[in-house]
């Protein structure tokens, strides 16, 4: 907990008046239309640099040699049965990554879209585990401003600059529309789940606007929170002397990213199903008022074959500024051919009296209700409980958003006010600390309804589930794809305004006739799932571990990332919780290839807890990651064993422990037989048998070695509370037999070493050492070492991990020599992970070091947020090097920064713990001696050979 003021980092403030003039916040200070105090601001005319993507050095790719063969052999063969491997990293994207990311929008878990901080909509997030990352660049608002008559006339697209491929001559498409702005006025505002984009006089100098984009994402709300929708309230401030009349236009163009939209056969009609993914619906929608006229132009092309220009569309903007009444009335439109793109447009008119204050409400939304997997399993997405499982769902959801989105708001800030009001948090924290949660949308989450899945049984290798087309420029398309569109008029309540909404249908194929189905038990080990009804059945989440890594709820990362999910919705946080217990007891005896040395194993051992929950079939088939034999792990089973009770002693459910204490004890269990030399501490086997899988750890290591001490003190907590006192005088004994061994055996005088092997590294100063403290001190329980020693630790890792490496400005490195040199040993120890520095702060906080744990975490918001750093933000790396090469971006890991504020603000559960002291005497019975708990584990045999500082170009 922290004790006083901090007023290290006070100087990072980011006064909205240095982005906008203080007239025009003033203005704009109505309906919530003024950015906030406290929120991450760049200029929209800030330049996008591209990002330097990590690269492993000669030695350590001839290392990986090997390694790169097989999995470049096992990428291959998942693309022949039309899968795509978690781990790629031999597939580029075309669209090279670039500092231009922004607030995403809609809920968790129902499909994702983000939008750029210069207004692009892109890293569309649809269909679970694909990521199309290139922008839809019809997708845009517009304005058109008309004065004195029509005499003085404006007109541009929001959006600042030129791209690829525009005025070019005779060009019919999006080219032809006027890009007028600048940027140079022009500023955007975030605060997840917030943005505000403020035009200052951009394009008409006596024209404020401001476009704030609003999602659904309220702490606890397991309803609202799900929702796949976005609002776009714009406030304009007339400050002419003349009447204006202000149309607002947006468009969008009938795609699920990528090239789409290119595969033709698409109509303006309601959705129609096709063979191969569920379909997906867009509605966009704009609140028709006493004051906002709204017309829609239900198509138009980017070229000029069967419907109205782009060009055409433009120029009756500036015309008229609106479209055709009767165009609500249309009939279904032909087909677009194929690389034909359709678009659609819906137009808002106000007029806005000198000095005089308007606004006007988009709302987008979009409905892909089933969750279909690649080896057949097919979910409905927690939102379809209350919207049903029908694609025009997306009309009701846009419906809703217009009405609901002040209620939003108001929650919204009920929940952040308390932080960003707290004088004593430096302000680069606050808004990061909200900024980071970006990835619980974008981080390709699902969330279902909770229901047991169908299950469709596989199509031969030539159906057209696994068929597609490729070009030399272009991504995988399916053949069957279809997208089509309609127009549609919605009227509200009575008592509400008008809506006009477009809604527009893309139907990715759905199921093929005669598929089979049956349903799927999910009674297993004594486990049983919450029935549908139940009120804590929240559903089934997953997150993935990266959209470079894609494995869903990566579980040693997971780790980290967790108290996000556990203080905003700790229900979700159960479930998943619930998921790996079930998956403890599990044992799935299928053959799997292990990459790193070419050895075949089983794909999960009873009693391991799993690496993750799968790819292509999560929950049924785990352990996508096959690069080591995850169930030789050291980490895997104690960071479970934590997690569990830190979760446990934050809710005090005893339900949830009661459910997964027989899985704990396996868990326990399990690790028994990695102490060799039964010394009560488990030893690493020469490989890189944990989280950090290119880095080779000896005997007993710090890492582990601190994890493991903790689990034992954790699973005696919890065996305490639930009456098991048997199990409890158990894992005492092993915690005060393996301690003084850990101290012996690693402790130097300042810090714990690596580990306990004669290797270069050995010695080596690891920022992650203290990981099991963390938890520890998280948990409520009393501290695994002296605080001294504790201290001392922490203050060597900021001396050399932090403030050696840049004057502090970058994080914490992974690993560094005694003599201050970064650790070089492979690609792991070299790197500064986001997500480790996060909790290592959080470790510094829980033991009254502010100063030390705010000065760490802000050499991630200098690198990675900050306009002197390399532009990560929104899309947040697993690490960098110390000359700014990244990593997997958007990743899970970074969102520990909540570990942060978990240690400044710990539930009142966990400040009242019971506490269990270790130094008790242990009362032993001849029984209690005797006692195992038959679980059935598996035990496997140790690894006889070691690879050395194998490196692969992956971490999980």
């Amino acid at each position: 907990m922290v004790s006083g003021h901090l007023f290290h980092c006070r100087k990072s403030s980011w006064p909205a008046e240095e982005y906008v003039s203080r007239a025009t916040l003033q203005l704009l200070d109505f309906d919530c239309g003024a950015p906030p105090d406290h929120a991450w601001r760049r200029r929209l005319n800030s330049h996008a640099n591209r990002l330097k993507e990590f690269s492993v050095t000669f030695m350590e790719a001839i290392k990986m040699m090997r390694l790169g063969v097989r999995l470049w052999s096992y990428v291959r063969e998942e693309a022949s049965h039309g899968r795509k491997a978690p781990i790629d990293p031999f597939t580029k994207e075309q669209c090279k990554p670039s500092a231009s990311q922004g607030v995403p929008l809609g809920g968790m878990g129902s499909g994702s879209i983000s939008r750029g901080f210069r207004g692009e909509f892109k890293h569309w997030q649809i269909i679970p585990g694909s990521c199309e990352t290139s922008p839809v660049m019809a997708n845009q608002f517009s304005i058109f401003i008309s004065r004195d008559g029509g005499n003085k006339k404006y007109s541009s697209v929001l959006a600042p600059g030129q791209h690829e491929g525009l005025q070019k001559n005779g060009d019919l498409g999006i080219s032809s529309w006027d890009w007028n702005l600048n940027g140079q006025h022009s500023t955007y505002h975030a605060l997840f789940p917030r943005a505000w984009t403020v035009y200052d006089g951009e394009p008409d100098p006596d024209l404020k606007i401001s476009c704030r984009q609003i999602s659904p994402f309220i702490p606890h709300d397991y309803r609202e929170s799900s929702l796949p929708t976005a609002v776009f309230v714009y406030t304009l401030v007339n400050t002419g002397r003349e009447r204006a009349k202000v149309s607002l236009l947006m468009t969008w163009a009938n795609s699920i990213g990528g090239v789409s939209h290119h595969s033709g056969g698409h109509i303006n009609e309601p959705f129609m199903t096709a063979k191969d993914n569920p379909p997906v619906t867009f509605a966009i929608a704009a609140c028709e008022t006493q004051n906002v006229t709204v017309t829609v132009l239900p198509n138009f092309g980017l070229s000029g074959e069967n419907y109205i220009t782009a060009q055409g569309m433009w120029s009756t903007m500036v015309q008229d500024g609106h479209f055709e009444r009767e165009n609500f009335n249309a009939g279904p439109s032909m087909p677009s051919s194929v690389g034909e793109t359709l678009c659609a447009a819906v137009s808002a008119t106000t007029w806005v009296e000198p000095h005089g204050r308007c606004t006007v409400v988009f709302a987008l939304a979009w409905s892909s209700p089933k969750v279909k997997f690649q080896k057949g399993c097919t979910y409905h997405r927690r939102y379809t409980k209350f919207y049903g499982t029908s694609e025009r769902s997306a009309l009701n959801l846009v419906h809703d958003a217009l009405k609901k989105y002040k209620w939003w708001e108001e929650e919204i800030e009920k929940w952040q006010n308390p932080i960003l009001n707290d004088e004593m948090l430096p302000e680069w924290y606050k808004f990061t600390l909200f900024n980071e949660l970006y990835f619980l949308v974008a981080g390709g989450t699902v969330w279902t309804d909770g229901e047991a899945p169908k299950f469709e049984e596989k199509l031969s290798s030539g159906s057209s589930h696994h068929k597609s087309v490729k070009s030399k420029d272009q991504k995988s398309v399916s053949k069957d794809r279809h997208i089509n569109m309609v127009a549609e008029q919605t009227l509200t309540d009575s008592n509400l305004s008008n809506e006009k909404t477009l809604s527009r249908t893309s139907s990715v194929p759905d199921l093929a006739d005669g598929d089979s189905v049956r349903g799927h038990e999910y009674i297993e080990s004594g486990y049983v799932m919450h029935q549908q009804g139940d009120p804590e059945n929240v559903g089934r989440f997953l997150y993935l571990e990266g959209v470079e890594y894609i494995m869903w709820c990566t579980y040693d990362v997971h780790f980290y990332a967790s108290f996000a999910l556990l203080d905003l919705f700790p229900k979700i946080e159960l479930t998943i919780q619930r998921d790996f217990a079930r998956a403890v007891l599990h044992e799935d005896r299928r053959k799997v290839k292990f990459l790193a040395d070419g050895s075949w194993g089983i794909r999960k051992v009873k009693g391991a807890v799993p690496h993750d929950l799968g790819t292509h079939d999560p929950w049924n088939e785990m352990n996508a990651y096959n690069i080591h034999d995850t169930s030789k792990w050291k980490d895997l089973n104690p960071k479970f064993v934590l997690q569990v009770y830190r979760d446990f002693a934050a809710t005090g459910d005893m339900s949830f422990g009661r459910d997964v204490w027989p899985a704990v004890c396996a868990a326990m269990d399990y690790m028994e037989q990695f102490d060799r030399d039964d010394d009560g501490l488990v030893e690493n086997d020469g490989f890189p048998d944990q989280t950090y899988d290119a880095w080779t750890v000896h005997g007993i290591s710090a890492y582990c070695g601190c994890l493991w001490l903790a689990a034992l003190q954790a699973a005696a907590a919890m065996a305490q509370r639930l009456g098991d006192r048997a199990y409890a005088e158990k894992c005492k004994i092993k915690f005060l037999k393996a301690k003084p061994v850990f101290e012996s055996k690693l402790w130097n005088g300042s810090y714990f070493n690596y580990d306990s092997g004669s290797s270069s590294n050995s010695r080596s100063i690891q920022a992650d050492q203290l990981a099991g403290q963390w938890y520890t001190a998280s948990s409520g329980l009393p501290p695994l070492f002296e605080e001294i020693k504790i201290g001392n630790t922490l203050q060597k890792i900021f001396e050399f991990n932090v403030m050696k490496v840049r004057g502090g400005r970058m994080g914490a490195v992974n690993g560094m020599n005694p003599n201050g040199k970064v650790d070089e040993c492979c690609m792991q120890s070299r790197e500064i992970w986001t997500g480790v520095t996060y909790s290592l702060a959080a470790t510094m906080l829980l033991h009254g070091m502010e100063h030390q744990a705010f000065a760490t975490a802000e050499g991630i918001f200098i690198t990675g947020w900050s306009e002197d750093g390399f532009g990560y933000w929104f899309q947040t790396p697993e690490g960098w090097t110390t000359d700014g090469h990244y990593r997997s971006l958007i990743y899970m890991r970074p969102l520990a920064i909540w570990a942060m504020q978990w240690a400044l603000s710990p539930p009142k559960a966990i400040l009242e713990a019971p506490k269990i002291n270790m130094m008790d005497r242990v009362l032993i019975s001849a029984l209690n001696m005797r006692m195992v708990h038959d679980t059935g584990v598996r035990k496997i045999a140790p690894k006889n050979s070691c690879f050395g500082n194998t490196v692969c170009h992956c971490d999980c």
